[in-house]
């Protein structure tokens, strides 16, 4: 028998670590002139406390879920919820910029536990039946913690200080940490004797690193400057490196052999692919609202309220649908929703209504939220038991490098059209005209519809697998 109650409590405590590092994510984002004027610093300085910080959580993800598998994921996602709260509170006194990106590190560290083991968690305290259910209710922590980020950070900044953003996390941190000790159960530890694969780690997390920090700073220092051949060689060769260790290593961090099955690998690459398109409108909207509408930053922050406000209300949907009904036409129907959102959002021009891009951005919103708990499900659903750490470490993944991935693509086709249509190079490039502006973002929004329709060929193969392996085979 499942104890209702304690699964929804088990909801809540996993759902307070996705929402605090969602808040916390989109708070420390909206601070950095405020940063900038704290510390008496520069622009590239202060960016790394919001870099340091993504560079650290992707490459640790992959890590900490396989320590969670190991050695119990309720023990991880408890230590990182204890080291994320104390390095909170650290970064809210930090003296100088540069104690604050050291401290954002070890923050990271804490996140990467939290993130990579949380939905793992959440999967094994409610029924394979109400699986998609869970991993909607989480969705819609996501929104959520998008939607109050800016305007509780807003608030903050003006009112309180910097060193609020990072305090905020303190009381729910205490809050999640009660949760998961009181109401998530102790799992399973894989069997004795189990050996962590250090040779493994190191080389993913210095491929990680390589890829993440070229697509970074590629746009800033050039695509053929020497340091990012230099990170995308590094990248190649770890990852070489890696590949090739663990398929002799006996007990490899990650057992290549899961992505043997079929549809377990191709909704890793969908949503993969997805969130590169995704990232197109993370980035350039926000540009088209200040740059080409002339709205001020606090009315283009609430107009970009819209997307996460339908993903907020169609990701529990979706999740508890997809119990039903199972994930394909949810997954499918999803990611044509997105391309129709983004493909209407690529007809917008100067004089366009305003009310015209909030729709498209109303149907991005349900569109991802349609798609993703669905998928996510899916991804555990045919991961086996002892590597839920590592399915969910691999999720997370792919969303930070798809979106990564996607920023650097974005900003590349917007900036190469815009010079194209202002038919000579322009510095800086957000000094041409609105129209031409406009021009760009319509060009980057087809590139970005297009991935997303491309997403639709792996989700598809993917449930057909799927449903391969729920008939079962009769004997002659």
């Amino acid at each position: 028998m499942v104890d209702y109650s304690r699964k929804w409590w088990a909801l809540a405590a996993v759902g307070s670590g996705t929402l605090l590092s969602t808040i916390d994510g989109s708070i420390v984002n909206i601070s950095l002139n405020t940063l900038v004027a704290a510390f008496d610093s520069n622009l590239n300085v202060v960016e790394w406390v919001v870099l340091s910080y993504l560079l650290t959580i992707t490459c640790l993800l992959l890590l900490m879920g396989r320590l969670g598998d190991m050695f119990g994921k309720r023990r991880v996602y408890v230590a990182g919820f204890i080291i994320f709260t104390l390095a909170s509170a650290l970064c809210g006194i930090s003296p100088n910029i540069g104690t604050l990106i050291g401290f954002r590190v070890v923050q990271a560290v804490g996140a990467a536990m939290i993130q990579s083991t949380g939905s793992a968690l959440l999967v094994t305290a409610f029924p394979p039946s109400e699986r998609g259910t869970a991993l909607g209710a989480v969705g819609s922590f996501v929104a959520l913690g998008i939607l109050i980020g800016p305007a509780l950070g807003g608030v903050l900044l003006r009112y309180v200080g910097w060193e609020s953003i990072f305090y905020v996390n303190v009381p729910v941190g205490i809050l999640g940490i009660w949760l998961t000790l009181r109401y998530l159960t102790s799992d399973a530890k894989s069997a004795h004797g189990q050996v962590f694969d250090v040779a493994g780690a190191l080389l993913l997390m210095v491929s990680i690193f390589g890829l993440l920090l070229a697509l970074t700073e590629g746009p800033n220092w050039g695509w053929i400057d020497s340091r990012v051949l230099l990170l995308l060689g590094l990248f190649a060769v770890a990852g070489a490196g890696f590949i090739a260790w663990e398929l002799r290593f006996p007990q490899p961090m990650i057992n290549l052999r899961i992505f043997r099955n079929a549809a377990f690998s191709l909704n890793l690459l969908a949503g993969f692919i997805m969130f590169i398109g995704m990232a197109f409108n993370l980035l350039l909207t926000p540009l088209f609202f200040q740059l080409v509408y002339k709205f001020e930053l606090q009315q283009a922050g609430l107009l970009l309220m819209a997307l996460p406000l339908t993903l907020s209300l169609t990701s529990p949907i979706s999740g508890r649908l997809s119990d039903r009904v199972g994930a394909r036409v949810l997954t499918i129907g999803g990611l044509i929703c997105v391309a129709i959102g983004l493909g209407g959002l690529s007809m917008t021009r100067v004089d366009t209504p305003v009310i015209q891009m909030i729709i498209f951005l109303l149907m991005v919103g349900a569109g991802i939220g349609l798609f993703q708990s669905p998928n996510n499900s899916t991804v555990f659903g045919n991961a086996p038991p002892e590597v839920l750490g590592v399915a969910s470490g691999l999720l997370a993944v792919m969303r930070n490098l798809g979106q990564t991935a996607g920023i650097a693509i974005a900003g590349a086709v917007w900036t190469s059209r815009v010079i194209t249509l202002n038919g000579a190079p322009i510095e800086p490039i957000t000094a041409a005209s609105p129209a031409i502006l406009a021009g760009g973002f319509d060009t980057a929004m087809l590139v970005a519809t297009g991935l997303t329709l491309l997403a639709i060929l792996p989700s598809l193969a993917g449930g057909r697998a799927t449903d391969r392996r729920a008939v079962p085979v009769r004997s002659a």
